[in-house]
């Protein structure tokens, strides 16, 4: 367990390296359930618990943590997965957002009068429709949201991949290969492959280097028939696509021996290609 003095010097350390720490020592009620956001459900009692945050998180001694489903509030920035602090109140404003309890079926809505004073419960999200509330209808207000806290956000590989490329794109010039030189490092190469799958790892060291297209099987394919065509093992489109699995998807440099789609020697003699290939054209 540390010990008082140790957790001082945890905050002393990242205080000097300009962090803000806090100590979660405050127990707040919690929804267990998750809250929708989409039309009204029945979602049972919403057992609460207790989960610890910062003292200075909360403003007032009668709010708690609720995580919230759906889609309907998307446009107010608050997501499925989200979790809302919630100050209970019965005291609220046109343009709040309200947690509520409509015939026992919780939802959450912004909220607003019309013209003629009547109570309006208003979806962020153009796929859901506003509804009016009425006295036959048992409302009661849960509370009002006075902050979103965000679910932990996760971009793909490839789509982070996509934005790299294209910042170096366009924030370095490309960098270009005479043709004789990509034509001097495929014959030199050759007579290291032994199996027409293994070209693989040149066209992905070459992809890497801007010398073919990402995807480019085709043209690498000619290239390679043209430059060495008494090869016993030629590359073709298809088993240039059949490597492109696993960790052989990414650059060289991200390649898992445990993640790929050959392993132990085979997959030595893979990456020693594909080294091989980057230093034929000048990558050290």
């Amino acid at each position: 367990m540390i010990t008082s003095e140790e957790l001082k010097e945890i905050f002393k350390d990242l205080e000097e390296q300009g962090w803000e720490p806090q100590l979660c020592d405050t127990a707040v009620p919690y929804f267990e359930n998750a809250v929708p956001c989409g039309n009204p459900t029945d979602v049972g009692d919403l057992l609460c618990g207790m989960e610890l945050y910062p003292k200075d998180f909360f403003d007032h001694e009668n709010e708690f943590m609720a995580t919230v489903r759906g889609d309907s509030m998307k446009d107010a920035d608050i997501e499925d997965g989200d979790r809302v602090k919630v100050r209970a109140t019965r005291s609220f404003q046109d343009g709040d957002v309200l947690l509520l309890i409509i015939d026992g079926e919780y939802t959450l809505k912004s909220f607003c009068r019309d013209e003629d004073g009547s109570p309006w419960l208003l979806p962020q999200n153009p796929a859901y429709q506003a509804f009016p509330l009425n006295e036959h209808q048992n409302v009661r207000v849960r509370g009002v949201v006075t902050e979103v806290v965000k679910q932990k956000p996760r971009i793909n590989y490839r789509t982070c991949m996509k934005e790299i490329s294209r910042a170096k794109q366009a924030g370095t010039e490309k960098k270009t290969f005479a043709p004789e030189q990509i034509s001097r490092a495929i014959r030199e190469v050759a007579s290291t492959i032994t199996v027409a799958r293994q070209w693989y790892a040149v066209f992905r060291a070459m992809a890497d280097m801007g010398a073919v297209g990402d995807e480019d099987f085709d043209t690498f394919c000619t290239k390679v028939r043209a430059e060495v065509p008494e090869h016993k093992n030629l590359p073709t489109r298809v088993e240039m696509q059949r490597m492109a699995i696993m960790s052989f998807r990414k650059p060289v440099s991200l390649w898992d021996s445990e993640n790929a789609p050959v392993q132990g020697k085979r997959f030595n003699d893979y990456l020693k290609t594909a080294k091989q290939t980057k230093r034929l054209l000048g990558n050290k």
